[in-house]
């Protein structure tokens, strides 16, 4: 966990994807793959979940940056473009991961899959790459 008050995530791109979250997309976002697989699956609760996150992205907001990394790989960057070029790989040659991103580009994510391992992992792979380069500046 981060000891300062830099944030990892913003409201305006929580509020960008909350316009397709009926399909999750914010709440994979702000680190709630549960729930987030759950509005993939029933069109964000039938759409009313979908209407009641409008008001709870704030505090969703607050607790990610509590819980993730702050660091060189910018959460913001790397979830908007895994949100709309993620079959393309292009989030993962962001982050540095050259070898997958070129897969995912010749394989349109590994045929889906490996975008929705993304989805539920990403905050995490960006924290943990975050935290080594955190202690690699001596941080």
């Amino acid at each position: 966990m981060r000891t300062d008050n830099s944030p990892t995530h913003s409201i305006v791109v929580g509020y960008l994807l909350w316009l397709v979250g009926f399909l999750g997309a914010h709440r994979f976002y702000y680190g709630r793959q549960i729930s987030g697989t759950i509005y993939f699956f029933t069109l964000g609760l039938l759409f009313i979940g979908w209407i009641v996150d409008l008001f709870l992205i704030p505090k969703m907001n607050e607790e990610a940056d509590i819980r993730f990394n702050d660091g060189a790989i910018d959460f913001n960057v790397a979830w908007l473009l895994l949100a709309f070029v993620g079959l393309l790989g292009i989030h993962r040659m962001y982050m540095g991961k050259w070898l997958t991103g070129l897969l995912y580009l010749c394989t349109a994510g590994l045929f889906g899959i490996g975008w929705i391992y993304d989805l539920w992992t990403l905050n995490d792979q960006i924290s943990l790459i975050n935290g080594r380069r955190d202690q690699d500046d001596g941080r």
